[in-house]
């Protein structure tokens, strides 16, 4: 295999089909940071105006330390995988808590691999990605769509998501990392992947530009990789959330709206530090559930009973939960341990799950009403 024409096939076709995405426009290590961790998990599609409201409000990694993890928390809403939004807080705190002077450009971000790597929430990829694309640094950067390209050109059958089949594809990405550009060529083969080399190919390989050196094409098994290990079963939950509405009178008029909240406090939970309505789990799904079709069908119910509950199914990489969401209106609110009671027109200065926020799109009009 010629990597010098592997290099010149994959450049050229990037030259004409890379998109034009701000954080390639950049050598800002903060900047690349920053999408880094907001791609991970995450469609380009959705990242694109969290990574530019991020850096529209917070301009430097200074400005996020000093940010409350409260707000960090609020902006990340709907993005998910909340962890990277505590450790991209944490990290900014870290990085300038640490700080050496400045260099010229007035930058303190870590400039080497392993002070990058040492960061919370970044791992090998993440690191090489930083590395590569803020300094040119010839480590490889592996994402899905590389291991994808690499498993195809290659021929490997092994699950990439192992221990073993992490090793093997790193050792086989640095030898083919073209170390005199790394920062082109980890983006040239990661869009390569992202917009070409798919999950579903089609009649792609047929016309693909690196179809002479890609062994699962010649082998006819391109579209049975990349092989991942066995995922596991997937858990099903039954959530009963209660939102209490208080509304308060004035001479007949309303004068506010109050409800229910508490915050999330298990620093091993996925919704750490999020809000949440009250909540009971129950053992087993409802009998008579009136929502249960629409629950099967993984979609918000818009046919609310007397516009009192939406039930929504939500899932979770290892978790599905099937959430109702039960409005009560009540003279007096409830005295329940850990809550507050915050006026309703007040829940867009509070971080709320997805899954909260899928079912408030859905209540807020009868519930403001």
């Amino acid at each position: 295999m010629s990597k010098s024409l592997i290099y010149s096939h994959l450049y050229a076709w990037y030259e004409v089909n890379r998109r034009n995405l701000p954080w390639r426009e950049t050598e800002d290590p903060y900047a690349i940071w920053l999408s880094e961790i907001i791609l991970q998990q995450t469609r380009v599609a959705q990242g694109l105006d969290y990574y530019r409201r991020f850096l529209a409000r917070w301009r430097t990694v200074e400005d996020l330390a000093a940010a409350d993890e409260a707000e960090v928390l609020r902006e990340w809403q709907g993005l998910g995988y909340y962890s990277r939004a505590r450790n991209l807080h944490k990290a900014a705190k870290m990085i300038v808590e640490k700080a050496s002077p400045a260099r010229g450009d007035g930058s303190i971000f870590p400039r080497t691999f392993d002070e990058i790597r040492a960061l919370p929430g970044i791992g090998d990829y993440t690191a090489g990605a930083i590395a590569s694309f803020a300094y040119n640094l010839p480590y490889p950067a592996m994402d899905g769509n590389v291991y994808r390209v690499v498993a195809r050109l290659l021929d490997i059958d092994e699950p990439f998501d192992t221990s073993a089949g992490k090793k093997l594809f790193h050792n086989e990405i640095e030898k083919l990392l073209d170390r005199e550009n790394p920062r082109l060529f980890n983006s040239a083969i990661m869009e390569f992947g992202a917009l070409y080399c798919t999950p579903v190919l089609g009649d792609a390989c047929a016309t693909c530009p690196l179809s002479d050196f890609c062994l699962a094409h010649a082998h006819g098994t391109a579209e049975l990789l990349p092989v991942r290990k066995p995922r596991p079963k997937v858990r099903d939950r039954w959530l009963d959330y209660h939102i209490y509405i208080n509304e308060q009178m004035v001479n007949d008029q309303m004068v506010n709206v109050f409800t229910l909240i508490h915050r999330r406090e298990n620093p091993k939970d996925i919704w750490y530090h999020l809000y949440e309505f009250p909540c009971e789990e129950h053992p087993n799904a409802p009998i008579n559930d009136p929502y249960g079709e629409a629950d099967r069908m993984n979609e918000v119910n818009k046919e609310m009973v007397n516009d009192k509950m939406v039930n929504v199914l939500h899932t979770l990489s290892h978790q599905r939960l099937h959430a109702r969401f039960i409005i009560h209106k009540v003279s007096v609110l409830p005295q329940i341990e850990g809550t507050i009671a915050i006026p309703l027109s007040a829940l867009d200065e509070y971080a709320f799950s997805r899954l909260t926020l899928r079912a408030l799109d859905t209540l807020l009009p009868s519930l403001l009403r």
